[in-house]
Formats: structure tokens, C-alpha cells, sequence
């Protein structure tokens, strides 16, 4: 029988051998999404995720990294970052109206423009409402990026940029997208702040 400090001793390796893997395998595509965000936060656009669950809870947070700060030794001007998960009343609205798969694309819809960046937050890349925001985004000239995890399912032809990681676990897959963001945002923040 497995005890239970095997067992959390596993977990701790799994995530650490995938984040070993991301370390050499997605580098060429983070710096691919530092750029566009770079691009679209210069030109005054804005940068836009949604996602489902703890997903939902993953946009949240990459925006407030981008509208707050992430780190307190970088100081610098907010950035125009909006979690397409915030508002219940839309949600809810938007679910009720045209069905839960457009709660994303219908707000994006109305807030969103070309050179804006949507990113679409999903570990199986299976889910319906973060696939119609990254068809939506596609039609509207939005750079999409996809956190996604497995195959990447049917989102990765979507995505402008994909950033998958490759388990099937999703608490692993979770754990890895947030490590990717706070990558993507700390290289950011270099960026647009340090010379």
C-alpha cells in the first residue's frame, strides 16, 4: 500500500519533471506570447482570458498580475488586462440569452479589437465556451493564445499561440498553466519596464 507522504512525494515529482519539460520544450512559444502581449499592450491594446473552473480562477489571476503587479520589486503603470469570468450578472446573462458555450464570445464581441490578445485557459481544450471566444477573437483579429493541456484537443487549431502541457492530470496541468503565466507576465514586465 502507498502511504500517503509516497504519495504526496509523487505528485511533487510528477509536477516537477513536467515543469522540467516545459522549461525546454515551450520556451520558443512563451516568448512568442511575451511578444504579442508586448505588441498589443504597446498599441494600446488590451489582454483578455477566460476559462472554466480553477481555469476560471487561472484568468483571474493572470489579470490581476497584469492589472496590480506581480512582483513588488517592479514597479510600473497598471496594464489593461480583463477576466472575461468576473462579472455574474454577464455570465449569467449571457448563458440565459445565447447559451452557456457564448458567455466568453459574446462580451469579447463588444470589448474586444484587432491587436488584443485572448487568452483561452483549458486543460482538456475541449471546452465549448473557450473555443467560441477563440473563434470569436479569430474573426475579430485577436491574437489567441491557448493554455491548454493534454492534446490540446480541438482549441489548439485556434490558437495563434499554443502553450500545452502535456498530461492528462489535470491538477497538474493547472499547477503548470500558472507557471506559465507568471512566465509570460515576469518576461512581460521585463519588457515594457527594465531597459
Amino acid at each position: 500500500m502507498v502511504t500517503e507522504a509516497a504519495r504526496f512525494a509523487a505528485m511533487m515529482e510528477d509536477g516537477a519533471a513536467l515543469r522540467r519539460r516545459l522549461a525546454t520544450e515551450a520556451a520558443p512559444a512563451l516568448i512568442g506570447v511575451v511578444t504579442a502581449c508586448e505588441a498589443s499592450i504597446r498599441a494600446g491594446g488590451r489582454l483578455f482570458f477566460c476559462g472554466n473552473g480553477g481555469s476560471a480562477a487561472d484568468a483571474q489571476h493572470l489579470a490581476t498580475e497584469l492589472l496590480v503587479r506581480l512582483r513588488s520589486s517592479v514597479e510600473r503603470p497598471s496594464w489593461p488586462a480583463i477576466a472575461l469570468t468576473l462579472d455574474p450578472a454577464v455570465l449569467t446573462a449571457g448563458g440565459n440569452d445565447y447559451g452557456f458555450d457564448q458567455v466568453f464570445a459574446r462580451p469579447l464581441s463588444g470589448l474586444g479589437r484587432a491587436g488584443d490578445v485572448l487568452f483561452g485557459i483549458t486543460t482538456s481544450g475541449r471546452s465549448p465556451n473557450v473555443i467560441k471566444a477563440l473563434e470569436t477573437a479569430r474573426a475579430m483579429g485577436i491574437v489567441t493564445v491557448g493554455l491548454l493541456g493534454g492534446d490540446g484537443g480541438p482549441a489548439k487549431a485556434l490558437c495563434d499561440h499554443v502553450l500545452l502541457v502535456p498530461s492528462a492530470e489535470t491538477a497538474r496541468i493547472q499547477e503548470a498553466h500558472i507557471a506559465l503565466g507568471h512566465a509570460v507576465m515576469e518576461l512581460l514586465e521585463d519588457r515594457l519596464v527594465r531597459p
